[in-house]
């Protein structure tokens, strides 16, 4: 079957960078083409229109891989035609933004400022005006958009590094909660094994006494049957202990002999304001129903007088047909609601996994008038194993009631010491919340150096360049205000006195040539502020220029 171009992500990114480049050649040629095919036409025009074309496709072409090689070309067609100038700020941008680092960059800016100023003060002759002019095209023209572009690509790199940063800590919360799940597990799996401990060493003791028996008499008879129903108590504890250790969801034994109501009891004698409503709820419950019920209202009042002290607490059991409700509510404490508490969260967490395996299910959560609610719904029939949910795949089926690290910090050492991660820059690697905040802040901090540069460094090299060019303009050609008043018009040349030894350059609109140009100091462009003018060596007219 022959797969449409659509299918193909590559065919598209590939003609979508076509279309871009066909398009940016246009803007940048659009200006060099208009030039040669306007007239007066000059001798081999069609062909250097047509090298000027290729030498701006080239550049395009470059600019994907080698921006800054498409930079020194349009640099390079700015001395033949200076329509290529219009160019160099958007190749200036895109070697900011696709190079990788910027000391390439830095480099060829330096050359081209080195070989500008040996070519035009060295070679050609021109003056400090025109040299000042060319070097304030390269710092606006070419410095500033690299700076920007410069700048937007560490944006995109601070955008990365902060999806990398949410990923790292979803998989670290995801983690987190996991070993919180798997450590219920084992702690009840592991009450369980003390609970068949118990029950295996009355078995030794019934074992004992039978070994110790003369003959077998009635006596003895009853104690065998007392050691046969021990023995299949403990074998179906067994079981349960395997389907818990394989996350098949096994029973639990029975929270020490103490009930509900005991617990209640207890937790008003030491002072608590607890009111039971228990429903009857008919035949014996499973096990593990028992437990998780009893390990809810036991975390519920803990915390109720923990974080809500004097608060007035509810405490409801009941039964609708085949599922056992518990619900603890707590009002606020009379004092009014006290600060959020620094809970870690993950006594939450694991009494969500207990009604999980109970084949419950779990809600906790703050009121609306200020309480704070905790409500489980367990089988009041025994679940099979088989048919008990499959321990959740993401963070999503738990409750969230702690932040990653807070759920972190609920660790054992060892437990913590599964979390550690390594740096994402290899192949396969995962990255950790510790790593990708680092890079993240790396990335920050090399958005606030961009920023900081592009706004800077044009000014700074501004100011440099004017405090060279400045010196240079002006020396030897300042005409003060006071001088310039005490001139007198028909007094010979050579008879002024306070006239700069030299002159500066005349303006290029000027067609006189018997007249002297002098400045007052102008900073930092130094124009001319002074004109006089002389017939047969006489200072014929003073003025000072708008």
């Amino acid at each position: 079957m022959r797969l449409s171009d659509s299918s193909v992500p590559g065919s598209r990114d590939r003609r979508r960078r076509l279309l871009l480049d066909a398009l940016l050649w246009a803007v940048i040629a659009a200006p060099v083409a208009y030039a040669g095919i306007t007239p007066p036409h000059p001798r081999y025009a069609l062909p250097l229109l047509v090298g000027k074309m290729l030498l701006l496709g080239a550049a395009v072409v470059a600019s994907r891989s080698k921006p800054l090689v498409a930079l020194v070309l349009v640099v390079l067609g700015s001395l033949v035609d200076g329509n290529f100038v219009f160019a160099i700020p958007i190749f200036s941008y895109l070697a900011g933004r696709r190079s990788a680092s910027a000391g390439p960059a830095v480099v060829v800016f330096v050359l081209i400022a080195a070989a500008g100023t040996a070519l035009n003060l060295g070679l050609l002759g021109t003056g400090a005006a025109t040299w000042f002019l060319l070097a304030s095209v390269l710092l606006f023209a070419a410095v500033f958009p690299w700076l920007v572009g410069r700048y937007r690509r560490q944006q995109r790199e601070l955008a990365e590094a902060g999806r990398r940063h949410v990923d790292a800590v979803a998989r670290e919360q995801r983690g987190a909660a996991e070993r919180i799940r798997l450590r219920e597990r084992a702690r009840i799996a592991g009450e369980m094994h003390d609970s068949l401990g118990h029950d295996l060493s009355l078995i030794a003791v019934r074992a004992a006494a039978l070994e110790v028996a003369a003959d077998l008499d009635e006596r003895h008879r009853v104690a065998a049957g007392e050691l046969r129903a021990s023995v299949s108590a403990a074998t179906e504890r067994l079981h349960e202990i395997i389907g818990v250790l394989r996350e098949e969801g096994g029973a639990s034994v029975r929270p020490s002999g103490e009930s509900v109501s005991e617990l209640v009891e207890g937790a008003r004698e030491a002072g608590m304001a607890v009111r039971l409503d228990a429903a009857p709820v008919g035949a014996e419950l499973p096990a593990m129903t028992c437990h998780a019920a009893h390990r809810v209202v036991r975390e519920a009042l803990t915390n109720a007088a923990r974080y809500a002290p004097g608060a007035p607490v509810d405490v409801r059991l009941g039964r609708d047909g085949d599922r056992v409700e518990v619900t603890v509510v707590n009002c606020v404490p009379p004092a009014g609601p006290l600060p959020a508490p620094s809970s870690r969260g993950s006594g939450l967490l694991a009494l969500a996994e207990r009604v999980r395996l109970a084949g419950g299910t779990f809600d906790a959560g703050p009121q609306a008038d200020g309480g704070f609610a905790v409500r489980a719904v367990l089988p009041a029939i025994a679940t099979p194993a088989e048919s008990l949910p499959a321990g959740p795949s993401s963070l999503e089926a738990l409750p969230t009631v702690a932040s990653p690290p807070e759920a972190l910090a609920a660790l054992s050492p060892v437990e913590a010491a599964g979390t550690a991660s390594w740096s994402g820059d290899r192949p396969g690697a995962v990255e950790g919340p510790v790593d990708a905040e680092r890079r993240l802040h790396d990335a920050r901090r090399r958005v606030r150096r961009s920023l900081l540069a592009a706004v800077g460094a044009p000014a700074g090299f501004a100011l440099v360049l004017s405090l060279v060019y400045y010196p240079v303009a002006t020396a030897g050609t300042v005409l003060d205000q006071a001088t310039f008043d005490e001139l007198r018009v028909g007094t010979a040349r050579s008879e002024l006195a306070g006239l700069p030894r030299r002159q500066l350059e005349r303006p290029s609109a000027v067609d006189r040539a018997d007249c002297e140009y002098y400045t007052d100091g102008n900073f930092p462009l130094a124009e001319p502020t002074w004109r006089l003018c002389f017939t047969d060596g006489r200072l014929v007219s003073k003025e000072r220029i708008a």
